[in-house]
């Protein structure tokens, strides 16, 4: 297994989603000052890059964007709420090898109060069936667990098992990216509502090996997230590899470690200066100092994926316990 460097770029601070964990959307940054797609040649070839935003979409040059990564990356993703069906089938139909992960919060009613969208999930059910018509197979949901939402998670996973697609999640956070310093998940419902889904992942229905083991990874991913939620104290997740695995770009190109921190720690700005040059600069040395010392202790799947490359036999080994207790009707060990 290989361990590839992942480049979040995130391409614009506009949304047209007004979400309760999220308020991106309340600033939101202009189109004249967004980094133009020529900037993203400086990039170095061979990287997993994720194409985030906001809403990616609505950068009128998004096909631009994708022209020029696709070609360079080892896997191309497009993060997006599914709103513009047309210009992600598009892209799709284009691009046939990327990766598509389109945002639910839940089911419908719930979905479009939490994302303050009219007919999200409509919309977002919608540009998936159609996804479903193109080349591109490798298309699926995501969620963000959060305080009002964890009833639903068992339920979004039996819709992607029924539609053969993929069911990526996260949880709240609080961040200078995210605007907010209140998303917080308490009590026992929400933990055992989240064993629940684990425990769907650990008994995986879906058709295929290859599925059903990446059911297990995320079950494992999922393993920090629910310490994360009980209030385990740090020292249960891997070292983060913000920098090293993987960095982010803002719309304004500067370069920084992660979304993570309570303010962006910025590197330095590929407007200004080659990627090379910025990550091998006395800046990085600083920030990455201010990385190791960090004791926000999120919880992204980024950090869990470079660690189950490095120690596989760590997941495989907590997989096969806990398939073990839960075929003997016991509850799931989350050390």
């Amino acid at each position: 297994m290989k361990n590839t460097v992942q480049g979040s770029l995130i391409t614009t601070f506009r949304c047209n989603a007004k979400c309760n964990m999220c308020n991106i959307w309340k600033f939101p940054s202009r189109p004249a000052d967004e980094l133009p797609a020529e900037y993203y040649d400086k990039l170095p070839p061979g990287l997993r890059i994720n194409v985030t935003g906001g809403e990616p979409t609505l950068r009128e040059d998004i096909d631009e964007i994708f022209a020029k990564l696709y070609p360079k990356a080892a896997l191309l993703e497009l993060s997006t709420n599914g709103y513009y069906t047309d210009k992600i089938v598009a892209l799709a139909n284009q691009y046939p090898n990327i990766l598509i992960r389109v945002s639910l919060e839940g089911l419908p009613a719930l979905n479009d109060a939490k994302r303050g969208t009219p007919d999200g999930f409509d919309h977002a059910l919608r540009t998936m069936l159609e996804l479903k018509k193109t080349k591109c197979k490798n298309i699926g949901f995501s969620v963000v667990i959060s305080p009002d939402n964890y009833k639903d998670l068992i339920y979004l996973y039996d819709l992607c098992v029924a539609l053969d697609v993929e069911l990526g999640n996260s949880v709240v956070h609080n961040s200078w990216y995210f605007h907010k310093e209140d998303n917080a998940i308490v009590g026992e419902e929400a933990l055992l509502q989240h064993e629940r889904f684990v425990e769907a992942l650990l008994t995986s229905k879906r058709r295929g090996l290859k599925n059903r083991l990446k059911d297990y990874g995320r079950a494992y991913f999922n393993r920090s997230i629910h310490r994360r939620l009980r209030g385990d104290r740090p020292g249960y997740r891997p070292p983060c590899g913000a920098l090293s695995d993987f960095f982010f770009i803002d719309p304004a190109g500067n370069v920084s470690p992660c979304n993570g921190s309570p303010e962006e720690w910025v590197i330095g700005n590929v407007k200004e200066d080659s990627f090379e040059n910025i990550m091998a600069s006395d800046k990085a040395k600083e920030i990455a100092q201010q990385v190791a010392q960090c004791q926000r202790n999120c919880a992204f799947i980024v950090t869990e994926r470079h660690d189950m490359v490095r120690r596989p036999w760590r997941p495989i080994l907590w997989v096969l316990k806990n398939k073990f207790r839960i075929r003997k009707g016991e509850r799931i060990r989350w050390d």
